[in-house]
């Protein structure tokens, strides 16, 4: 983690982009996440809101920052709850709004209990307001009584504002390119991920149940400071067949392939890595010719991930390589040019390549600018994560194949002269992954 003192200036330091590029006539306003109850009075666990996180740092529900560019008083306002001892001794300690002024570099803080007296005062004059209309339909509501409030003011003079915008078009490209720190911090939640999977696949046996698998990996993520970035996925046989397969309630037969994508995150930043293992330890000669595809399309995605190439074309390089694949096995017909054409890989290869990464295991920033894909430039962190999936009941290839799923995953770091893989540490090769299961 960063010490208090270089976390405090992080967030000033993106406070103070966002305000610039908003403008002075501007004012901001994100909330923090709303608590989701889990049944009658318990909660689910509470996860901040990744841009409220970004800006304030702050782990609190029932929050709101307010950004407002050029204020004599202090631009960064945060409304939170108070400290209650009460309270306090039954759902833990609060900073409350001197802690927030004092640990957080706030530059002023007050009762989320006053907010209503106080927002619409900062509304008054401010020409232009950026919020996420739509994402919480609760607070939009409070947010529009109090611009209400400020136009019933409008023949004594008050000024509301005139105009509302979308508050990712700013903040998302904030987020897209990542920091020195943002990127050490990720670094952690790869490295926790990859001893993560190894004690995955080292735990791996026949008749081992996914469950089972899954607790391996996520005691490694607690006893590190992390937890799950998302849902873990533990496919085994067929089950790898499902992409966003999160039951994890079968058992793995000697000879399955076990597939598991499963990150940590660490201080709010995710990893997000896809491993495929013979539970057994060795690969069938088909689970091999699978596995090999897939580790070819990832090497072609990734020669592909350096500065001014289109982000598009980690995608086609790894389709290309997949379709040329499929042919040479026998599992799709014709010619390259007429399955890239008709899109016949898609039955087998079902995604696209990857994602931004970042707060969120899907993080924020456009894809393509002006209707044409973006260029990766340094700073962006993407997943590279082709795949091949077979299913058990696919009548059209011989049955040695179905029920066939491979999927391989690493975070590559774009840099100035091409590329890191984050999560390059751990085994991806079949000899690699066999060589790990047999020392274990």
């Amino acid at each position: 983690m960063l010490s208090s003192a270089r976390w405090r200036q992080l967030l000033a330091r993106r406070r103070r982009a966002l305000m610039q590029a908003a403008g002075d006539e501007a004012i901001l306003i994100v909330p923090a996440a709303p608590e989701r109850i889990r049944s009658h009075d318990t909660h689910y666990p509470y996860r901040q809101d990744s841009d409220f996180w970004y800006l304030t740092g702050f782990a609190e529900p029932e929050a709101v920052l307010v950004l407002v560019p050029g204020r004599r008083h202090g631009e960064a306002i945060l409304f939170c709850r108070e400290r209650d001892p009460e309270r306090e001794g039954w759902d833990g300690p609060r900073l409350g709004p001197e802690g927030a002024v004092s640990q957080l570099g706030m530059d002023d803080a007050y009762p989320i209990a006053d907010i209503d007296d106080i927002l619409p005062g900062l509304l008054e004059g401010r020409r232009r307001v950026y919020y996420h209309l739509g994402r919480d339909a609760a607070f939009d509501l409070k947010l529009i009584g109090w611009l209400n409030r400020v136009r019933a003011q409008v023949r004594r003079g008050a000024q509301p504002p005139h105009e509302f915008l979308e508050l990712g078009h700013l903040l998302d490209e904030l987020r897209l390119f990542k920091s020195a720190d943002e990127i050490a911090l990720m670094q952690r939640a790869a490295d926790i991920s990859v001893e993560a999977h190894r004690a995955a696949m080292r735990a791996a046996r026949p008749g081992i149940h996914e469950y089972e698998l899954q607790a391996e990996l996520e005691y490694v993520f607690r006893r590190h400071g992390a937890q799950p970035a998302y849902a873990s996925i533990v496919g085994a046989g067929a089950h790898a067949c499902i992409l966003h397969y999160s039951a994890n309630t079968g058992k793995a037969r000697a000879g399955d392939l076990v597939l598991i994508d499963a990150g940590a995150e660490y201080a709010g930043y995710a990893a997000d890595i896809t491993r495929t293992f013979p539970v057994s330890g060795r690969f069938s000669r088909e689970q091999r010719a699978l596995h090999d595809l897939v580790c070819q399309a990832q090497a072609a995605a990734l020669e592909q991930a350096r500065p001014g190439v289109p982000y598009e074309a980690m995608h086609r390089a790894a389709l290309a390589t997949v379709a040329e694949g499929l042919l040479s096995l026998g599992l799709l017909q014709g010619t390259l040019a007429q399955v890239l054409e008709n899109g016949d890989c898609s039955r087998y290869y079902r995604h696209k390549t990857g994602h931004w990464l970042g707060l969120d295991v899907h993080d924020v920033g456009e894809y393509r600018i002006d209707g044409a894909s973006r260029l990766l430039e340094p700073g962006m962190v993407v997943t590279i994560e082709p795949g091949v999936y077979i299913g058990a009941d696919d009548a059209s290839v011989p049955p040695r194949w179905r029920g066939l799923g491979v999927r391989i995953e690493d975070d590559v770091l774009i840099t100035r002269d091409g590329h890191r893989v984050l999560t390059a540490a751990l085994e991806r090769s079949a000899d690699e992954v066999e060589a790990l299961m047999a020392g274990a």
